[in-house]
């Protein structure tokens, strides 16, 4: 544990210093680091590579998108405590499941979780670069870009890919996991895949969206002010993208459980 903390301090320490987090993410992630390697290399590395992608992702072509999205989007792209555990709760979770029981099982569970969310960041950050406008997943509706609950087709093949990495580089760094990996592949994708539907259909539904009294102007954000202060005008106040992003991982370690309570 020891060890993983040094090595997850050292990540997090760079992560802080490249921007790509704010300093409670840093501290959040050295304890979801830790916790990932102290359950086995396999699980860090799963971890580290999915987080440098994301990462990557979201650098990648920021000031393009900032101009797209403009202030609709509730969060940036240092990644803060909230989201670091919104996204890396659940699978270290699942870690310490695992070395409590030395189960297999749980690596399932860890990697499903994972993948849905590496499925709605690829979704997410890939889409946004769609040359067509995306639609709100309830009632296809053309709506801006960055609206939680639109998709996109090449946002949508973006979040396939992203659930099809966590299933290959977790079945290449844990092979003895066998049927860890059910069948390998393919539940991890649907875990990835039905994580990323759970986000959208939850970012359109559920998700709190306010507006200035003012101009009209719409956010994510709760306690931000453009004229006046904003009233809610959808959704639930306090399920905000950290919230719906937890609840899409624990969808995709849903699958998981339940491919290992039929089978």
């Amino acid at each position: 544990m020891i060890t993983g903390l040094i090595g997850a301090g050292i990540f997090a320490f760079g992560a802080r210093r490249m921007r790509a987090l704010s300093t409670s993410g840093a501290l959040a992630a050295m304890v979801v680091g830790a916790i990932a390697v102290a359950a086995g290399w396999s699980w860090g590395m799963l971890l580290v590579a999915h987080f440098i992608v994301a990462s990557a992702l979201s650098k990648f072509g920021e000031k393009r998108k900032a101009q797209m999205i403009g202030a609709v989007v509730e969060k940036g792209d240092r990644r803060d405590a909230k989201q670091v555990l919104a996204n890396g709760g659940v699978y270290s979770l699942a870690a310490i499941a695992y070395m409590l029981s030395r189960t297999n099982a749980w690596y399932a569970v860890g990697i499903g979780a994972l993948a849905a969310s590496a499925a709605d960041t690829w979704a997410t950050e890939i889409g946004s670069f769609s040359p067509w406008a995306p639609r709100l997943v309830t009632t296809w509706a053309s709506v801006p870009a960055g609206t939680s609950g639109g998709i996109t087709a090449l946002g949508t093949v973006g979040g396939m890919a992203g659930a099809v990495g966590i299933a290959w580089l977790a079945a290449i760094l844990e092979p003895r996991a066998g049927g860890a990996v059910p069948e390998s592949a393919a539940l991890v994708i649907v875990a990835g895949m039905t994580g990323m539907v759970i986000d959208s259909l939850l970012g359109a539904t559920a998700q709190g969206v306010f507006e200035c009294p003012a101009c009209a102007g719409r956010t994510e954000r709760g306690g931000a002010v453009c004229h006046e202060p904003v009233v809610l005008i959808k959704g639930w106040r306090w399920r905000d993208n950290d919230g719906v992003n937890l609840a899409a991982t624990l969808a995709g370690a849903g699958v998981a459980v339940g491919w290992r309570l039929l089978h």
